[in-house]
This record gives structure tokens, C-alpha cells and sequence, in this order.
């Protein structure tokens, strides 16, 4: 398994792709609020030979089924904890890679695609207890670093940087890329810049946006490895849980992501083991 921290610093890093989007492929329901931690908790070997579909493409690092999964809301709690260890421990089956701990906002545990607003209505202190929990469940299980992805608003991301402070793990930070939280000029290079600040925190960047708006954020970010996983630019209606429009070849621009300082790609939503392995393919060359 290689040394991420070390790697980083040295070339592209290919991270894995949609996982919902695969499992669904795979004949498995991810219509329910729980999406693919649904799967995790009713067939984890579907969970396990996902993550091995994606590593066969060339992914060498590989994030967790947990995105959905939080305290406080219809699973009891000793249940989530429990699927929160097993999410890494299904993805450390995989193979022999960077397994990264999903922490995703608190959007993605309401269901309502909040994940592209940030307006949950909620204080600073409110969003730290909400993660603080799962963070440290998630550090505590062995993984190799923390995949806080999917981060919609600068307040989610000062919340995150503030417990992220107080976790023996290290971990990268992706923002919302296309999220209506970071309209207000300015605010999405402050806040990727705020995160980059904590200690720990070993590259920063965006995810599940369309492909289109990846190269301007990067454009924002700060001096470290920078991260590159958006999805395949359709868009998704929470209200049906339904995708549309047309899908983009993620390998196409790639390049360009590395060009401007991208050491982690791969892909978001709707993105596929075919899509992976030609983003390997091109980062590679």
C-alpha cells in the first residue's frame, strides 16, 4: 500500500469512483435515504466486491460506504456505529490500498440534497456535534486517512476544520463544487483555504460537481495536493432521486486537473470502473 501523504507530493493519486452508482448496476436497491449504506448493512459482500471492481481499474485509493451514515437520526446509534467499522473494514478487503473514511455533510444524512445548499438552518456549534461522533468512530477504525467529502457551505467546512483539529487521522477536505453555499464571491477559496490551515488535512479540492467547474476551483485553491472528483455532469433531482442529462468522459480533462495541481482523481456520482481505469490510463501517461 503506498504512503499517501509521501505520494501525493510526487504524482497522481487515482481515487475510485461513484460507488452508489455501481452497486446499483450491480442489481442492488440505492433508492432508500440510505443509499449504498443500505447495501453495507444488508449485503456487505456486494459492498466488498464493488470496492474490488473499482481497485481492478486501477483505483488506489478506495472511500467508504458511510456517506449516508450518521448518529442522531432513524438508525439507532450502536447500529451505526457498528456500520461505520464495517465500512472500512469491507473496503480494507478490497485489496492492498488506501482505504479513506467517508465523512460526508450533514446534507447527505437528510437526504433532501441539501448537500448542494448547505441551508440546514443550523449554528456553528450545531454542525460540530453532528460530526464530532462520527469522526472519531471513523478515526478510531484503522483507516488510512478521511475522505470528508461533499462539503456545501463555508460554516460546514469552519465546523469540520474545528474537529478535524482534535483527530489523530489524516484526511483530505472536498467541497460541494457547484453548492449555492458558496455563491458569494470569494467564499470557496476561503474556505478551501481554511482547511488546508488545519493540521492533518494533507489536500483539498472538489467533488461531485459537474466536470466543468473543476479547473476554476482549482484555480482557488491553496498551496498543497489538490483533490479532483466530480461527477459525470448530470444533475440530480432529490425530490424523485433521479438523475438527468447527459454524462461526460472524465478522463477528457483529467490531464488538465493534474495540470493545475490535482494529485487525487477520480470520479463522484454516476462514475464507473470503465471510467477509473481511463482516468488511470491518462494521469498515468
Amino acid at each position: 500500500m503506498i504512503a499517501l501523504a509521501d505520494a501525493l507530493t510526487d504524482r497522481p493519486v487515482v481515487l475510485d469512483g461513484g460507488l452508489g452508482t455501481l452497486l446499483e448496476s450491480r442489481g442492488n436497491d440505492v433508492t432508500s435515504a440510505l443509499w449504498s449504506a443500505r447495501v453495507l448493512r444488508d449485503d456487505p459482500d456486494e459492498v466488498r466486491a464493488a470496492h474490488a471492481e473499482f481497485v481492478a481499474a486501477g483505483a488506489e485509493v478506495v472511500i467508504t460506504a458511510s456517506y449516508q451514515l450518521g448518529f442522531g437520526g432513524d438508525i439507532p446509534d450502536a447500529e451505526v456505529e457498528t456500520l461505520l467499522r464495517r465500512s472500512v473494514s469491507v473496503a480494507r478487503d478490497a485489496g492492498d490500498v488506501v482505504v479513506a473514511a467517508s465523512v460526508g455533510p450533514l446534507g447527505a444524512l437528510r437526504a433532501d440534497g441539501s448537500e448542494y445548499t448547505g441551508a440546514y438552518g443550523l449554528s456553528l456549534d450545531d454542525l460540530r456535534a453532528a460530526h464530532r461522533r462520527r469522526l472519531h468512530v471513523l478515526a478510531e477504525t484503522g483507516a488510512d486517512v478521511l475522505a470528508v467529502e461533499t462539503i456545501p457551505s463555508p460554516l460546514e467546512v469552519e465546523a469540520l476544520a474545528l474537529e478535524l483539529a482534535d483527530v489523530d487521522v489524516p484526511a483530505f477536505v472536498s467541497l460541494s463544487g457547484d453548492s449555492s453555499g458558496f455563491a458569494a464571491p470569494g467564499s470557496r477559496a476561503r474556505a478551501l483555504q481554511l482547511a488546508a490551515s488545519v493540521p492533518g488535512v494533507i489536500a483539498v479540492g472538489v467533488n461531485c460537481c459537474a466536470p466543468a467547474s473543476v479547473g476554476a476551483a482549482l484555480a482557488e485553491a491553496p498551496g498543497i495536493p489538490l483533490v479532483a472528483y466530480p461527477n459525470t455532469g448530470e444533475t440530480w433531482d432529490a425530490a424523485t432521486r433521479t438523475w438527468h442529462g447527459g454524462a461526460a468522459a472524465l478522463a477528457d480533462d483529467a490531464p488538465a486537473w493534474v495540470a493545475a495541481g490535482a494529485r487525487l482523481v477520480g470520479g463522484c456520482c454516476r462514475s464507473t470502473p470503465a471510467d477509473i481505469a481511463a482516468i488511470a490510463a491518462a494521469v498515468r501517461r
